[in-house]
């Protein structure tokens, strides 16, 4: 039984414009224990899909319907219907979000350790002494040198990669049964993102937490996750486990995505290659495959291009485990 059940998730913002659909139908599962990369260009609805499910998107701006269900030590709960106050009760503590820039996320006018403590102090009823003790610990944890001293210190005088581990214990300090992580290695150097994603993954391991992993970075993905959904324009074009979907990609938009990074299996001498055009409009999205302007399979599928634009692919199971949204059948990438 899933830990985590997403069904057919839809989050529209209503705008002058037009109507932006900008989750259509989403529907996927995380087990505990298991990390679950979702990947796709900027706008394709990665960070839209977990602010909907930690409850963080305005109920007066955006309309959010589906099913998320978490199967957790609080019982079966309903993210999506959950009253405001039962959503704070339960953000934070049993799920929980590292976000992308940890400089605008911690607040710069107090000390990292009092806002360490205040995520403690919110959840438990328990002494300052205790909640202090716990910071420190996670700081400890989260391989933050001389922690005790560190406590007094302000967000502007620890470098990238110390907020981001900052971040990371702030979200772990009440121990949740799931952790979302936003672009978690973002502005970091090579080796500060080893170093963040190795952390991440010790971390999971002692406490046994689930992870949502948004990136962009198909290279993070590789040594990162366990599975992978990949996005374009607010729906999943492809799901599968890491090792199969690097070594057969089905959906034409995740091979340009792979085409696009260096690869160690590559042979040398081969040029990488960028997707053309760009990302259609989630006012006014096509009738079919809403990749089909930019893709340069449409030829080789039953029925020609017409189809592609026409018609929208269902998510296919292909292999057990590995879905992709595409009218290619059977055809090697």
């Amino acid at each position: 039984m899933s830990f985590l059940e997403v069904s057919d998730l839809r989050v529209e913002f209503p705008t002058s414009d037009g109507l932006v659909k900008a989750v259509d139908g989403v529907t996927f599962t995380v087990e505990r224990g298991e990390t679950l990369a979702i990947v796709g260009e900027s706008g394709s609805g990665k960070t839209v899909t977990n602010l909907a499910l930690m409850g963080l998107l305005s109920k007066r701006g955006s309309r959010i319907s589906g099913s998320a269900i978490m199967k957790g030590d609080a019982g079966n709960l309903e993210l999506i219907d959950l009253a405001d106050e039962q959503m704070r009760k339960i953000r934070g503590k049993n799920i929980a979000m590292i976000f992308q820039d940890p400089m605008s996320s911690l607040h710069p006018y107090y000390a990292i350790g009092d806002q360490i403590i205040e995520a403690h102090q919110v959840h438990n009823e328990v002494d300052i002494e205790v909640s202090t003790a716990r910071a420190i610990e996670l700081l400890e944890m989260v391989g933050i040198p001389d922690a005790a001293n560190r406590l007094k210190a302000f967000p502007h005088q620890f470098s990238g990669g110390m907020r981001q581990r900052v971040m990371i214990a702030m979200a772990l300090v009440n121990s949740p049964e799931l952790l979302i992580a936003d672009e978690p290695t973002t502005a970091l150097d090579v080796t500060v993102q080893a170093q963040i994603l190795k952390l991440l993954r010790e971390l999971q391991s002692e406490l046994k937490m689930a992870i949502i992993l948004i990136t962009h970075d198909l290279g993070v993905v590789a040594g990162a996750a366990d599975r992978v959904n990949v996005m374009y324009a607010g729906k999943i074009v492809e799901s599968a486990p890491v090792g199969e979907l690097y070594a057969n990609p089905l959906m034409p938009y995740t091979h340009g995505l792979l085409a696009s990074i260096p690869r160690m299996d590559r042979g040398r001498g081969k040029r990488l290659s960028a997707i053309a055009g760009q990302p259609p409009s989630l006012i006014a999205l096509p009738a079919g495959c809403a990749f089909a302007p930019r893709c340069t399979f449409t030829e080789r599928v039953g029925g020609g291009p017409d189809r592609c634009k026409s018609a929208m692919p269902a998510l296919t199971e292909h292999t057990p485990g590995h879905f992709a949204r595409c009218h290619l059948e059977g055809a090697t990438l």
